[in-house]
C-alpha cells in the first residue's frame, strides 16, 4: 500500500480525534491569520490615506484626534479655526501647498467635506461619471458611498446634521446635487461626500460660532471661492474652516512649522506620520494579547496530536510489528507515522487559512470595521512562514511516536500477545 494512503486510512480509523486535532490547530491559525490580515490592511489604509499630508493644522486639542477626524474621517473634530489665520499658515515660505477642510454634515454616516479640487489630486482620484463640483451645493460621492447610497450623478440628496451618522436632523430644505462620482482609489476619498466649502458655509447660517463640530456662516454664494480669498469676514461674522492639510516645500519645514503653529498661534499642528505609528503602537498592544492567545492554541493543538498519535502508537504495536514481519522497514514505519502528523499539520493550515480570510471578508462585507474597508482577498507574505509554522508543529508532534514506531521489535511484540 502506498505510504501516504497508509498514513490517511490511519488517521480515518480515528475520525473524531482527527477532526478535533484539525480544528483546534486551525483555529490558532485562523486566529493569527486574523490578525495579520487586519494588521496589514489597517497600515496599508493609513498609509495610503495620509500620503502627501505632512502636517495637518487644526484647533487646539489631542493631536491624535485631531489626525483621525482630518485625515481618516474617523473621529469628531477638536472644533474650528479662523479662515483668515488657516491662509497666514497657507502663505508661510515653508509651506508647499495647503487644503483647506469644512466639516459639517453627513450621508448615511459618511463625511460632507467642504474642500478644494486639491483634496481629489491628493489622493489621486478620477472621476468615473459626470464632473467636479463647481459651485455651492454641488457634490462628488466616493466610490463606496455612491455604492451604498445608490445615488447617481444628477440625483439629489439631503445632508444630515452632525458627523456621527445616527440620524441627525435633515437639511431637506437645502439639498445637494450631484454632479460627479470618483473611482475607487483605496483611501478614504471613497468613504466621503465632496463639496465647496462655501456649501458647508451655507447651510449653518444659523450655527453659533461656539459650535466645536460646524463650520462658520457665511452670506450664500454660487461661485466656489479659494481657501487664501483674503475677504473672509462677511456681515462682521468670521469664516471658519476645520483643518488645513499641509505638504512642506522643504525638509526644514519638519522641525520649524510645527513648533512655529503650537507656540505662536491658537491652533495645533499634528503630524500624521507620528499620530499613526502612535496609533499602530496603542492597536498593536492589544495585537499581542490575540497573538498570544493563538499561540497558545497552536501549542495545545501540538500536544493533543503528539498525545493521538502517541496513543494510537500504543494501540497498534501489534499491527506495526506484523508489517515489519511482512517486510515493511523501520524507516517505512517512522515514515508512516510521520506522515500522519503532517497531514493533520496540512489539513489545519489549509482550513485555518481558509477560515482566518472567510472572517475577515464576512466582516469587510457586513461592515463590522466602519472606515476600514476589509477584504479576505488580501494576502500577506507571512501567512507562507505561518504553514510553515504549522506544518513544523505537526511534524514535531509526531516525531516522538514516528521514533517509537522506528524502534519496534517484532519479537518483543509477538511475545506479549
Amino acid at each position: 500500500m502506498n505510504i501516504v494512503k497508509l498514513a490517511y486510512k490511519q488517521l480515518a480509523t480515528r475520525p473524531l480525534h482527527t477532526i478535533l486535532n484539525v480544528l483546534l490547530l486551525a483555529l490558532g491559525i485562523a486566529t493569527i491569520t486574523l490578525l495579520m490580515l487586519f494588521n496589514a490592511q489597517l497600515q496599508d489604509k493609513l498609509l495610503n490615506s495620509s500620503k502627501g499630508i505632512d502636517l495637518v493644522v487644526g484647533a487646539k486639542g489631542s493631536p491624535l484626534q485631531l489626525i483621525l477626524s482630518s485625515v481618516y474621517h474617523a473621529d469628531i473634530p477638536n472644533g474650528n479655526i479662523p479662515l483668515k489665520e488657516a491662509d497666514q499658515i497657507a502663505k508661510h515660505r515653508l509651506v508647499a501647498k495647503a487644503i483647506p477642510m469644512a466639516l459639517g454634515d453627513n450621508l448615511m454616516g459618511f463625511r460632507i467635506v467642504g474642500t478644494t479640487h486639491d483634496y481629489v489630486g491628493l489622493y489621486g482620484g478620477e472621476i468615473a461619471e459626470g464632473q467636479l463640483w463647481k459651485v455651492s451645493m454641488e457634490a462628488v460621492l466616493g466610490a463606496n458611498v455612491a455604492k451604498k447610497s445608490g445615488l447617481k450623478v444628477g440625483q439629489n440628496f439631503a445632508g444630515s446634521h452632525g458627523l456621527a451618522g445616527n440620524g441627525g436632523h435633515e437639511h431637506d430644505d437645502n439639498q445637494y446635487h450631484v454632479v460627479g462620482i470618483l473611482k475607487p482609489t483605496g483611501t478614504v476619498l471613497d468613504d466621503v461626500v465632496l463639496t465647496e466649502m462655501q456649501s458647508v458655509w451655507d447651510l449653518h447660517e444659523s450655527e453659533t460660532t461656539t459650535n466645536p463640530v460646524f463650520a462658520q456662516p457665511s452670506k450664500p454664494a454660487t461661485a466656489a471661492k479659494p481657501a487664501n480669498d483674503d475677504d473672509d469676514e462677511e456681515e462682521g461674522k468670521p469664516r471658519d474652516i476645520t483643518a488645513l492639510l499641509i505638504s512642506y516645500k522643504t525638509p526644514l519645514a519638519v522641525l520649524a512649522l510645527p513648533r512655529h503653529i503650537n507656540a505662536n498661534t491658537n491652533m495645533l499642528a499634528a503630524s500624521p506620520a507620528m499620530e499613526a505609528a502612535r496609533l499602530l503602537s496603542i492597536v498593536g498592544f492589544g495585537l499581542d494579547a490575540f497573538r498570544a492567545f493563538a499561540a497558545i492554541l497552536i501549542i495545545s493543538a501540538g500536544l493533543s496530536v503528539f498525545v493521538a498519535l502517541y496513543t494510537a502508537l500504543k494501540e497498534r504495536r501489534f499491527d506495526l510489528a506484523v508489517m515489519r514481519m511482512l517486510g515493511s522497514s523501520r524507516f517505512r514505519l517512522f515514515t508512516a507515522v510521520l506522515l500522519e502528523g503532517l497531514l493533520l499539520a496540512v489539513a489545519s493550515a489549509a482550513l485555518g487559512l481558509a477560515i482566518g480570510h472567510g472572517v475577515v471578508e464576512l466582516a469587510g462585507r457586513t461592515g463590522m470595521t466602519p472606515g476600514l474597508a476589509l477584504t479576505g482577498r488580501y494576502w500577506v507574505p507571512q501567512e507562507a512562514l505561518l504553514a510553515l509554522l504549522a506544518v513544523g508543529v505537526g511534524a514535531f508532534a509526531a516525531l516522538i511516536p514516528a521514533i517509537q514506531a522506528y524502534r519496534t521489535e517484532i519479537a518483543t511484540v509477538l511475545s506479549e500477545r
